[in-house]
Protein backbone atom coordinates (compact mmCIF):
# COMPACT_ATOMS: atom_id res chain seq x y z
CA UNK A 1 0.00 0.00 0.00
CA UNK A 2 1.04 3.59 -0.63
CA UNK A 3 2.89 5.45 2.12
CA UNK A 4 1.58 8.98 1.76
CA UNK A 5 2.45 12.27 3.46
CA UNK A 6 0.04 15.20 3.28
CA UNK A 7 1.90 18.33 4.29
CA UNK A 8 0.58 21.59 5.70
CA UNK A 9 -3.11 20.76 5.74
CA UNK A 10 -5.69 22.57 7.85
CA UNK A 11 -7.31 20.31 10.43
CA UNK A 12 -10.52 21.45 12.04
CA UNK A 13 -10.39 21.94 15.82
CA UNK A 14 -13.84 23.39 16.56
CA UNK A 15 -16.23 25.91 15.06
CA UNK A 16 -14.17 27.38 12.23
CA UNK A 17 -10.86 27.14 14.10
CA UNK A 18 -8.17 25.13 12.32
CA UNK A 19 -4.53 24.19 12.88
CA UNK A 20 -1.88 23.37 10.28
CA UNK A 21 -0.54 19.84 10.47
CA UNK A 22 1.28 17.16 8.48
CA UNK A 23 -0.56 13.83 8.22
CA UNK A 24 1.26 10.56 7.52
CA UNK A 25 -0.70 7.67 5.99
CA UNK A 26 0.68 4.16 6.05
CA UNK A 27 -0.93 0.75 5.44
CA UNK A 28 -4.32 2.35 4.91
CA UNK A 29 -4.41 4.18 8.23
CA UNK A 30 -3.29 7.48 9.73
CA UNK A 31 0.15 6.80 11.18
CA UNK A 32 1.11 10.21 12.56
CA UNK A 33 -0.14 13.80 12.89
CA UNK A 34 2.34 16.55 13.77
CA UNK A 35 3.31 20.14 12.93
CA UNK A 36 6.10 18.70 10.83
CA UNK A 37 6.84 15.12 9.79
CA UNK A 38 10.13 14.13 8.18
CA UNK A 39 10.06 10.59 6.85
CA UNK A 40 10.66 8.70 3.62
CA UNK A 41 7.37 8.09 1.80
CA UNK A 42 6.12 6.95 -1.60
CA UNK A 43 4.54 10.32 -2.24
CA UNK A 44 4.27 13.74 -0.62
CA UNK A 45 1.33 16.06 -1.31
CA UNK A 46 1.60 19.72 -0.33
CA UNK A 47 -1.88 20.75 0.82
CA UNK A 48 -0.87 24.44 0.89
CA UNK A 49 -3.29 25.14 3.70
CA UNK A 50 -6.30 23.38 2.19
CA UNK A 51 -8.82 21.85 4.61
CA UNK A 52 -8.42 18.14 5.33
CA UNK A 53 -11.56 16.39 6.60
CA UNK A 54 -12.63 12.82 7.18
CA UNK A 55 -14.28 11.64 3.99
CA UNK A 56 -17.82 12.92 3.56
CA UNK A 57 -20.80 10.54 3.90
CA UNK A 58 -23.88 10.65 1.67
CA UNK A 59 -26.73 8.37 2.72
CA UNK A 60 -28.89 8.99 -0.35
CA UNK A 61 -27.48 8.26 -3.81
CA UNK A 62 -28.80 6.60 -6.94
CA UNK A 63 -26.12 4.73 -8.87
CA UNK A 64 -28.70 3.14 -11.21
CA UNK A 65 -26.97 -0.22 -11.69
CA UNK A 66 -28.33 -2.75 -12.48
CA UNK A 67 -31.10 -1.71 -14.80
CA UNK A 68 -30.47 1.89 -15.76
CA UNK A 69 -26.83 2.13 -16.77
CA UNK A 70 -27.56 4.75 -19.45
CA UNK A 71 -28.07 7.12 -16.50
CA UNK A 72 -25.20 6.06 -14.21
CA UNK A 73 -23.10 3.06 -13.23
CA UNK A 74 -21.55 2.06 -9.94
CA UNK A 75 -18.17 3.05 -11.36
CA UNK A 76 -19.20 6.49 -12.65
CA UNK A 77 -21.32 7.20 -9.59
CA UNK A 78 -18.57 6.29 -7.17
CA UNK A 79 -16.03 8.33 -9.14
CA UNK A 80 -18.43 11.26 -8.94
CA UNK A 81 -18.68 10.70 -5.18
CA UNK A 82 -14.89 10.80 -4.86
CA UNK A 83 -14.83 13.99 -6.94
CA UNK A 84 -17.20 15.53 -4.41
CA UNK A 85 -15.06 14.48 -1.44
CA UNK A 86 -17.28 11.55 -0.37
CA UNK A 87 -15.67 8.32 0.75
CA UNK A 88 -18.81 6.51 1.96
CA UNK A 89 -22.24 6.48 0.34
CA UNK A 90 -25.47 4.54 0.78
CA UNK A 91 -27.07 3.47 -2.51
CA UNK A 92 -30.82 3.35 -3.03
CA UNK A 93 -32.54 0.15 -4.20
CA UNK A 94 -34.76 1.46 -7.00
CA UNK A 95 -32.93 -0.74 -9.50
CA UNK A 96 -33.95 -3.47 -11.90
CA UNK A 97 -34.13 -6.01 -10.42
CA UNK A 98 -34.63 -4.45 -7.02
CA UNK A 99 -32.56 -5.92 -4.16
CA UNK A 100 -35.62 -7.52 -2.57
CA UNK A 101 -34.21 -11.02 -2.03
CA UNK A 102 -30.92 -12.16 -0.59
CA UNK A 103 -29.76 -13.27 -4.04
CA UNK A 104 -30.50 -9.95 -5.77
CA UNK A 105 -29.14 -7.99 -2.83
CA UNK A 106 -25.87 -9.91 -2.76
CA UNK A 107 -25.47 -9.46 -6.52
CA UNK A 108 -25.67 -5.67 -6.18
CA UNK A 109 -23.46 -5.73 -3.11
CA UNK A 110 -20.79 -7.72 -4.96
CA UNK A 111 -20.85 -5.27 -7.86
CA UNK A 112 -20.57 -2.32 -5.46
CA UNK A 113 -17.43 -3.90 -4.02
CA UNK A 114 -15.99 -4.77 -7.41
CA UNK A 115 -16.65 -1.49 -9.26
CA UNK A 116 -16.90 1.17 -6.57
CA UNK A 117 -13.92 3.41 -5.83
CA UNK A 118 -15.50 4.51 -2.52
CA UNK A 119 -17.23 2.55 0.24
CA UNK A 120 -20.80 1.75 -0.87
CA UNK A 121 -23.40 0.67 1.67
CA UNK A 122 -26.52 -0.81 0.09
CA UNK A 123 -30.18 -0.33 0.96
CA UNK A 124 -32.60 -3.20 0.50
CA UNK A 125 -36.25 -2.71 -0.39
CA UNK A 126 -39.13 -2.80 2.05
CA UNK A 127 -41.23 -4.66 -0.49
CA UNK A 128 -40.60 -6.22 -3.89
CA UNK A 129 -40.45 -3.79 -6.79
CA UNK A 130 -41.00 -0.90 -4.36
CA UNK A 131 -44.76 -1.33 -4.70
CA UNK A 132 -45.74 -4.73 -3.32
CA UNK A 133 -47.82 -4.68 -0.14
CA UNK A 134 -46.05 -7.84 1.02
CA UNK A 135 -42.97 -7.01 3.10
CA UNK A 136 -39.66 -8.58 2.10
CA UNK A 137 -37.68 -10.91 4.37
CA UNK A 138 -35.99 -8.03 6.18
CA UNK A 139 -34.30 -10.35 8.66
CA UNK A 140 -32.48 -12.23 5.91
CA UNK A 141 -31.65 -8.99 4.09
CA UNK A 142 -30.19 -7.52 7.28
CA UNK A 143 -28.08 -10.63 7.73
CA UNK A 144 -26.88 -10.20 4.13
CA UNK A 145 -25.63 -6.71 4.96
CA UNK A 146 -28.44 -4.26 4.20
CA UNK A 147 -27.73 -0.95 5.92
CA UNK A 148 -31.45 -0.07 6.04
CA UNK A 149 -34.73 -0.63 4.21
CA UNK A 150 -36.55 1.74 1.87
CA UNK A 151 -38.91 1.92 -1.07
CA UNK A 152 -37.34 5.21 -2.15
CA UNK A 153 -39.07 6.64 -5.16
CA UNK A 154 -42.40 5.31 -3.94
CA UNK A 155 -44.20 5.96 -0.71
CA UNK A 156 -45.40 2.92 1.26
CA UNK A 157 -49.10 3.35 0.60
CA UNK A 158 -50.70 1.18 3.28
CA UNK A 159 -50.30 1.49 7.02
CA UNK A 160 -50.41 -2.29 7.38
CA UNK A 161 -47.37 -2.73 5.11
CA UNK A 162 -45.43 -0.05 6.95
CA UNK A 163 -46.37 -1.45 10.35
CA UNK A 164 -45.11 -4.92 9.42
CA UNK A 165 -41.91 -3.44 7.97
CA UNK A 166 -41.28 -1.45 11.14
CA UNK A 167 -41.79 -4.48 13.35
CA UNK A 168 -39.29 -6.51 11.34
CA UNK A 169 -36.79 -3.65 11.07
CA UNK A 170 -36.99 -3.01 14.82
CA UNK A 171 -36.21 -6.65 15.51
CA UNK A 172 -32.94 -6.39 13.56
CA UNK A 173 -32.21 -2.80 14.68
CA UNK A 174 -32.06 -1.35 11.17
CA UNK A 175 -33.66 1.93 10.08
CA UNK A 176 -36.69 2.31 7.87
CA UNK A 177 -36.02 5.12 5.39
CA UNK A 178 -39.08 6.80 3.97
CA UNK A 179 -39.83 8.52 0.72
CA UNK A 180 -42.99 10.28 1.87
CA UNK A 181 -45.55 10.28 -0.92
CA UNK A 182 -49.25 9.64 -0.54
CA UNK A 183 -50.17 8.81 -4.13
CA UNK A 184 -53.78 9.90 -3.63
CA UNK A 185 -52.50 13.46 -3.09
CA UNK A 186 -49.93 13.55 -5.90
CA UNK A 187 -52.56 14.52 -8.51
CA UNK A 188 -50.14 13.71 -11.36
CA UNK A 189 -48.25 16.79 -10.30
CA UNK A 190 -44.86 17.78 -11.65
CA UNK A 191 -44.00 20.62 -9.27
CA UNK A 192 -45.22 22.05 -5.99
CA UNK A 193 -48.88 22.96 -5.78
CA UNK A 194 -48.42 26.68 -5.39
CA UNK A 195 -48.07 30.06 -7.04
CA UNK A 196 -45.44 29.01 -9.58
CA UNK A 197 -47.43 26.00 -10.77
CA UNK A 198 -50.40 28.29 -11.33
CA UNK A 199 -48.26 30.78 -13.23
CA UNK A 200 -46.81 28.07 -15.47
CA UNK A 201 -50.17 26.29 -15.77
CA UNK A 202 -48.61 23.02 -14.62
CA UNK A 203 -50.19 20.40 -12.32
CA UNK A 204 -49.03 20.66 -8.73
CA UNK A 205 -48.16 18.13 -6.02
CA UNK A 206 -50.02 18.79 -2.80
CA UNK A 207 -47.49 19.21 0.04
CA UNK A 208 -49.84 17.17 2.21
CA UNK A 209 -48.60 14.14 0.25
CA UNK A 210 -45.46 14.41 2.37
CA UNK A 211 -46.73 15.50 5.78
CA UNK A 212 -49.87 13.35 5.97
CA UNK A 213 -47.91 10.15 5.38
CA UNK A 214 -45.29 11.27 7.88
CA UNK A 215 -47.98 11.79 10.52
CA UNK A 216 -49.23 8.24 9.92
CA UNK A 217 -45.74 6.79 10.12
CA UNK A 218 -44.87 8.56 13.35
CA UNK A 219 -47.81 6.90 15.05
CA UNK A 220 -46.42 3.56 13.86
CA UNK A 221 -42.96 4.45 15.15
CA UNK A 222 -44.52 5.17 18.52
CA UNK A 223 -46.08 1.71 18.49
CA UNK A 224 -43.01 -0.21 17.27
CA UNK A 225 -40.03 1.94 18.37
CA UNK A 226 -38.47 1.25 14.98
CA UNK A 227 -35.61 3.52 13.91
CA UNK A 228 -37.13 5.80 11.30
CA UNK A 229 -35.37 8.14 8.88
CA UNK A 230 -37.10 10.79 6.79
CA UNK A 231 -35.54 11.19 3.36
CA UNK A 232 -35.34 14.60 1.61
CA UNK A 233 -37.69 16.47 3.94
CA UNK A 234 -39.11 19.54 2.21
CA UNK A 235 -42.12 21.10 3.97
CA UNK A 236 -42.66 23.20 7.07
CA UNK A 237 -45.35 20.80 8.28
CA UNK A 238 -43.01 17.81 8.01
CA UNK A 239 -40.24 19.66 9.88
CA UNK A 240 -42.69 20.50 12.65
CA UNK A 241 -43.77 16.87 12.90
CA UNK A 242 -40.18 15.63 13.16
CA UNK A 243 -39.46 18.28 15.80
CA UNK A 244 -42.42 17.09 17.84
CA UNK A 245 -41.43 13.42 17.39
CA UNK A 246 -37.95 14.12 18.71
CA UNK A 247 -39.35 16.10 21.60
CA UNK A 248 -41.35 13.10 22.78
CA UNK A 249 -38.41 10.75 22.35
CA UNK A 250 -39.21 8.86 19.15
CA UNK A 251 -36.18 7.33 17.36
CA UNK A 252 -36.47 9.60 14.31
CA UNK A 253 -33.83 11.22 12.12
CA UNK A 254 -34.16 13.33 8.99
CA UNK A 255 -32.14 14.52 6.03
CA UNK A 256 -32.47 17.51 3.73
CA UNK A 257 -31.06 17.89 0.23
CA UNK A 258 -28.98 20.91 -0.79
CA UNK A 259 -31.54 21.97 -3.40
CA UNK A 260 -34.30 22.27 -0.80
CA UNK A 261 -31.99 24.42 1.32
CA UNK A 262 -30.88 26.70 -1.48
CA UNK A 263 -33.84 26.91 -3.89
CA UNK A 264 -37.61 27.28 -3.77
CA UNK A 265 -40.39 27.39 -6.34
CA UNK A 266 -39.84 31.11 -7.02
CA UNK A 267 -36.40 30.25 -8.44
CA UNK A 268 -37.91 28.17 -11.25
CA UNK A 269 -37.33 30.33 -14.35
CA UNK A 270 -39.90 28.65 -16.57
CA UNK A 271 -40.66 25.23 -18.00
CA UNK A 272 -37.12 24.05 -17.29
CA UNK A 273 -36.93 20.47 -15.99
CA UNK A 274 -33.48 21.00 -14.47
CA UNK A 275 -35.65 22.28 -11.59
CA UNK A 276 -37.89 19.18 -11.56
CA UNK A 277 -37.30 16.85 -8.63
CA UNK A 278 -39.28 14.80 -6.13
CA UNK A 279 -40.11 16.15 -3.64
CA UNK A 280 -40.42 19.36 -5.63
CA UNK A 281 -39.01 22.76 -4.78
CA UNK A 282 -41.44 24.18 -2.25
CA UNK A 283 -42.41 27.67 -1.08
CA UNK A 284 -40.01 30.24 0.41
CA UNK A 285 -41.69 29.55 3.77
CA UNK A 286 -40.93 25.83 3.44
CA UNK A 287 -37.34 26.59 2.51
CA UNK A 288 -36.95 28.82 5.58
CA UNK A 289 -38.37 26.00 7.72
CA UNK A 290 -35.91 23.35 6.50
CA UNK A 291 -33.01 25.77 7.05
CA UNK A 292 -34.22 26.48 10.57
CA UNK A 293 -34.72 22.76 11.17
CA UNK A 294 -31.18 21.98 10.06
CA UNK A 295 -29.71 24.70 12.24
CA UNK A 296 -31.66 23.72 15.38
CA UNK A 297 -30.99 19.98 15.02
CA UNK A 298 -34.46 18.87 14.02
CA UNK A 299 -32.93 17.82 10.71
CA UNK A 300 -29.81 15.75 11.33
CA UNK A 301 -27.97 15.70 8.06
CA UNK A 302 -27.54 16.82 4.47
CA UNK A 303 -27.88 14.13 1.79
CA UNK A 304 -27.75 14.78 -1.93
CA UNK A 305 -30.42 12.49 -3.42
CA UNK A 306 -27.97 12.27 -6.34
CA UNK A 307 -30.27 11.28 -9.20
CA UNK A 308 -28.58 11.20 -12.61
CA UNK A 309 -30.57 11.04 -15.85
CA UNK A 310 -29.67 10.99 -19.51
CA UNK A 311 -29.88 14.36 -21.26
CA UNK A 312 -32.89 13.31 -23.33
CA UNK A 313 -34.77 12.45 -20.14
CA UNK A 314 -34.40 15.99 -18.78
CA UNK A 315 -34.95 18.20 -21.84
CA UNK A 316 -38.67 17.63 -22.37
CA UNK A 317 -40.08 20.20 -19.97
CA UNK A 318 -41.81 19.57 -16.66
CA UNK A 319 -44.64 17.45 -18.01
CA UNK A 320 -42.52 14.77 -19.67
CA UNK A 321 -39.06 14.91 -18.08
CA UNK A 322 -37.78 12.64 -15.34
CA UNK A 323 -37.62 13.85 -11.75
CA UNK A 324 -34.32 14.37 -9.99
CA UNK A 325 -30.99 16.17 -10.18
CA UNK A 326 -27.36 15.23 -9.61
CA UNK A 327 -25.63 16.65 -6.56
CA UNK A 328 -22.79 14.60 -5.18
CA UNK A 329 -20.07 16.55 -7.01
CA UNK A 330 -21.14 19.94 -5.68
CA UNK A 331 -22.90 19.31 -2.36
CA UNK A 332 -20.14 20.23 0.10
CA UNK A 333 -19.16 23.17 -2.05
CA UNK A 334 -22.68 24.60 -2.13
CA UNK A 335 -23.20 24.12 1.61
CA UNK A 336 -19.82 25.61 2.48
CA UNK A 337 -20.34 28.60 0.18
CA UNK A 338 -23.90 29.43 1.22
CA UNK A 339 -23.77 28.49 4.90
CA UNK A 340 -20.20 28.81 6.20
CA UNK A 341 -18.86 31.70 4.14
CA UNK A 342 -22.02 33.68 4.89
CA UNK A 343 -21.73 33.06 8.63
CA UNK A 344 -24.97 31.07 8.93
CA UNK A 345 -23.14 27.96 10.14
CA UNK A 346 -19.68 26.80 11.12
CA UNK A 347 -17.43 24.18 9.60
CA UNK A 348 -18.04 22.03 12.68
CA UNK A 349 -21.77 22.07 11.94
CA UNK A 350 -21.14 21.03 8.34
CA UNK A 351 -18.95 18.17 9.59
CA UNK A 352 -21.83 17.08 11.82
CA UNK A 353 -24.34 17.26 8.93
CA UNK A 354 -22.16 15.54 6.35
CA UNK A 355 -20.02 13.12 8.39
CA UNK A 356 -20.81 12.59 12.07
CA UNK A 357 -24.61 12.43 12.07
CA UNK A 358 -24.97 10.16 9.02
CA UNK A 359 -22.43 7.75 10.50
CA UNK A 360 -24.26 7.69 13.83
CA UNK A 361 -27.78 7.39 12.41
CA UNK A 362 -26.88 4.44 10.17
CA UNK A 363 -24.30 2.84 12.49
CA UNK A 364 -21.58 3.13 9.86
CA UNK A 365 -17.97 2.21 10.50
CA UNK A 366 -16.71 5.20 8.51
CA UNK A 367 -14.22 7.40 10.37
CA UNK A 368 -15.64 10.68 11.69
CA UNK A 369 -12.40 12.19 13.00
CA UNK A 370 -8.81 12.54 11.83
CA UNK A 371 -6.77 10.69 14.44
CA UNK A 372 -3.81 8.34 14.61
CA UNK A 373 -4.96 4.78 14.01
CA UNK A 374 -8.08 5.75 12.06
CA UNK A 375 -8.73 4.39 8.59
CA UNK A 376 -7.42 6.95 6.11
CA UNK A 377 -10.68 8.00 4.44
CA UNK A 378 -9.94 11.67 3.78
CA UNK A 379 -10.86 14.59 1.55
CA UNK A 380 -8.94 17.80 0.90
CA UNK A 381 -10.80 21.01 -0.02
CA UNK A 382 -9.55 24.41 -1.24
CA UNK A 383 -11.66 26.91 0.71
CA UNK A 384 -10.01 30.04 -0.68
CA UNK A 385 -10.18 29.91 -4.46
CA UNK A 386 -13.58 30.32 -6.14
CA UNK A 387 -14.54 28.22 -9.12
CA UNK A 388 -17.56 27.76 -11.37
CA UNK A 389 -19.60 24.55 -11.32
CA UNK A 390 -19.17 23.18 -14.84
CA UNK A 391 -20.82 20.00 -16.12
CA UNK A 392 -17.73 19.33 -18.24
CA UNK A 393 -15.91 18.59 -14.99
CA UNK A 394 -18.48 16.04 -13.78
CA UNK A 395 -17.47 12.40 -13.53
CA UNK A 396 -21.12 11.35 -13.23
CA UNK A 397 -22.95 10.45 -16.43
CA UNK A 398 -25.66 12.87 -15.31
CA UNK A 399 -25.31 16.60 -15.93
CA UNK A 400 -28.81 17.48 -14.74
CA UNK A 401 -28.61 20.21 -12.14
CA UNK A 402 -29.73 23.84 -11.92
CA UNK A 403 -26.51 24.73 -10.08
CA UNK A 404 -24.35 24.65 -13.22
CA UNK A 405 -22.74 28.06 -13.65
CA UNK A 406 -22.75 28.96 -9.94
CA UNK A 407 -19.55 30.25 -8.38
CA UNK A 408 -18.63 28.32 -5.23
CA UNK A 409 -15.75 27.60 -2.87
CA UNK A 410 -14.40 24.35 -1.49
CA UNK A 411 -13.23 22.58 -4.63
CA UNK A 412 -12.09 19.03 -3.93
CA UNK A 413 -8.35 18.65 -4.36
CA UNK A 414 -7.84 15.07 -3.22
CA UNK A 415 -9.87 12.12 -1.97
CA UNK A 416 -8.29 9.14 -0.22
CA UNK A 417 -10.06 5.85 0.54
CA UNK A 418 -8.34 3.40 2.89
CA UNK A 419 -5.04 5.11 2.24
CA UNK A 420 -5.23 5.10 -1.56
CA UNK A 421 -5.85 8.17 -3.73
CA UNK A 422 -9.14 7.74 -5.63
CA UNK A 423 -9.50 11.32 -6.87
CA UNK A 424 -6.92 14.03 -7.47
CA UNK A 425 -7.54 17.33 -9.16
Amino acid sequence: MTKLLIRQAKLLVSGNECVIRDVLINAGKIDAIAPEITVTVDRTIDAEGALLLPGLIDVHVHFREPGFTHKETILTGSKAAAHGGFTTVAAMPNLNPTPSTVATFKAVQAQNTRDGVVHIEQFATISNGLVSQEVDDLTALADAGAVAFTNDGKGVQTAATMLEAMRLAAAVDKPIVTHLEDESLMQNGVMNLGVRAAELKLPGIDPLAESSQLARDLMLVDATRARYHVAHISTRSAVNLVRLAKRVGLPVTAEVSPHHLLLDETDIPGDNAQYKMNPPLRTPDDRAAVIAGLLDGTIDMVATDHAPHAEAEKNQGFLKSAMGIVGIESSFQLIYTHFVRTGIATLSQVVAWMIENPARAFALSAPTTIAVGQVADLALFDLEKPYVIDSADFLSKGKNTPFIGQTVYGQTQLTVVAGEIVYER
